[in-house]
């Protein structure tokens, strides 16, 4: 049962058009600031960090503290979450 509630967790995480697309630029682009996902993405400033938020409880997306800013990579199972859903396109 355990292993059910984990995979809700992750399918969860990624189940958002915008987390997706986030994903897909932190692939293309690791270490990326809340400041420069938003202004790369176009997206308001509080949802990109929601949806960050999300990806990071979900195992997908690390955090990192780099002085006073926090940087973003994909994970190895967000790295293989993507690649899985463009199996799907």
């Amino acid at each position: 049962m355990k292993m059910f509630k984990e995979l809700e967790t992750i399918t969860k995480g990624y189940s958002n058009h915008r987390r997706i697309e986030i994903m897909a630029l932190l692939e293309r682009v690791p270490g990326l600031t809340l400041q420069q996902t938003s202004e790369n993405l176009g997206i308001n400033f509080k949802t990109v960090s929601d949806h960050l938020r999300r990806l990071a409880i979900a195992g997908l997306v690390s955090k990192r503290n780099r002085g006073a800013a926090v940087e973003h990579t994909l994970t190895s199972r967000g790295k293989l979450i993507l690649k899985f859903l463009r199996t799907l396109e």
